[in-house]
């Protein structure tokens, strides 16, 4: 009688094996015969892309000026929030050494005085181009956002000094960019601030 059992403990072990064998392969797949043929690596002769043309006065068009806008919402809501932190690192190459200063001693004033930003940014309105010119071999471009967001300063003991934690406000900025003409570099500095 023992031994019978343990023939049924053999089977279902095998039924189960089985079963498992079954589902993997459905998982896994099989051996297609096509494998060997596949590439080991990438091909290395990519197709060369066409350098983009130095920025100037005249390569300044619509299409440029819609690629510019999008790099500039990206960096003013990079440049707020970077600011509001207090960590000025990631952005520090998207400011005029002027701008830069300014935004540091603001925020060694903050911390001096042992105040407490907190900006939640919702989003740009709008952003469009006021003019743009040439100034002694630089492309300034000025622009005018129209921003929503939720800002206020608290002091040491969590008391409102400005602002309000939960009215979104609606912010009017205008910011000037600056990029030497005929440079192949992408970077635009934020050379101007005016709200």
């Amino acid at each position: 009688m023992n031994n019978s059992f343990e023939y049924i403990d053999i089977i279902l072990l095998a039924m189960i094996a089985g079963f498992i064998f079954l589902r993997l392969r459905g998982i896994l797949g099989k051996k297609s015969g096509f494998e060997d043929k596949m590439p080991t690596s990438f091909p290395h002769d990519f197709p060369n892309k066409a350098p983009k043309k130095p920025l100037n006065e005249n390569t300044f068009d619509e299409g440029a000026q819609k690629d510019f806008i999008k790099g500039a919402k990206i960096a003013y809501e990079n440049i707020i929030t970077s600011f509001s932190s207090g960590n000025l690192k990631s952005v520090k190459e998207l400011l005029d050494k002027k701008v830069y200063n300014q935004f540091d001693e603001a925020i060694k004033s903050r911390n001096a005085n042992g105040q407490i930003s907190e900006t939640t940014f919702i989003g740009i309105n709008s952003a469009e181009i006021k003019n743009h010119e040439n100034k002694k071999g630089f492309l300034e471009v000025t622009v005018n956002f129209v921003s929503e967001i939720i800002s206020c300063v608290k002091d040491k003991n969590n008391n409102i000094l400005t602002g309000d934690p939960k009215k979104i406000k609606k912010v009017f900025d205008t910011w000037k960019f600056s990029k030497q003409i005929n440079s192949t570099n992408p970077n635009w500095l934020l050379i101007d601030t005016e709200n």
